[in-house]
């Protein structure tokens, strides 16, 4: 069965359209990226999936289900839901922040479980710290731990690894694919092409609110794309560990500027 699901969906934010006719899947056992420029409506096709952004037309399938109408509980059980905020109002320790995720177990379960995901993104020793005196990437990380409290079947995930460390950014895919091959369904937005390449399934990409390309990273992030969505003179090379991305802005027209090589991706 299906585990997230779009059919037509149409989205606006005052008079402007932020989805336009949008169809797309995930299925559990899949780990799907969500790339495009910024203003592409990636945020926004995340909000909708989590029942926060309202559609003009189209519907949201969750597990086969429309979710039209569906009570908060019921969404929360099915989906977990990470925002780009990463601001935490009260000074709260970590393992309370993270218990936040299970609000509908006993306190003594979800603080179990919130320990346990906070050892899970490598934040077991944060535990009892105050997140309003920890680092961005400590937040972000407890923040993490929080949806992974949640136990539900799949996770729509808006840019977790901005301004990580690089290796806590290959943490975070690592995790994020591990719970993929596990079962759930898990949807992320990402900025970094060979990354998304290199972690995921599938990748979205999305321009001005419409679907571009739905395909295996390599079929998704052809050169055509790269220069339609992105403006960049790019290619996949191979390397010693897979796939590269070596890209060139274009200026006015012509290409401009040095290569740059991205991260591995896997061939």
């Amino acid at each position: 069965m299906t585990a997230l699901e779009l059919k037509g969906a149409t989205a606006r934010l005052g008079d402007r359209t932020v989805l336009d006719g949008v169809n797309l899947s995930v299925e559990p056992g899949e780990l799907v990226a969500v790339v495009g420029p910024n203003g592409a409506g990636k945020s926004s096709l995340i909000r909708v999936l989590a029942g926060l952004m309202p559609l003009v037309a189209g519907e949201v399938r969750v597990d086969g289900r429309v979710a039209a109408g569906w009570s908060p509980r019921e969404r929360a059980d099915r989906i977990g839901y990470l925002p780009q905020e990463r601001r935490i109002a009260w000074n709260l320790p970590a393992i309370e922040v993270a218990a936040l995720g299970a609000p509908f177990l006993t306190a003594d379960l979800a603080l179990a479980r919130a320990r346990q995901a906070l050892e899970d993104v490598e934040a077991g020793h944060l535990a009892d710290r105050g997140v309003g005196e920890m680092s961005g990437g400590e937040r972000a990380r407890v923040l993490l731990a929080r949806l992974l409290a949640t136990g539900a079947r799949s996770l729509v995930v808006d840019e977790p690894i901005a301004g990580l460390d690089p290796d806590a950014q290959l943490m975070v895919l690592d995790l994020l694919k591990a719970r993929a091959t596990a079962g759930q369904a898990v949807l992320v937005s990402l900025h970094d092409l060979p990354l998304a390449a290199r972690n995921a399934d599938r990748v979205i990409v999305l321009d001005g609110g419409r679907l571009v390309a739905d395909a295996p990273p390599l079929a998704a992030l052809t050169p055509e794309v790269l220069q339609q969505v992105f403006g960049l003179n790019a290619t996949w090379i191979e390397g010693p560990e897979g796939q590269l991305l070596a890209t060139r802005r274009y200026s006015d027209g012509s290409a401009d500027g040095s290569v740059r090589v991205g991260s591995p991706a896997e061939a």
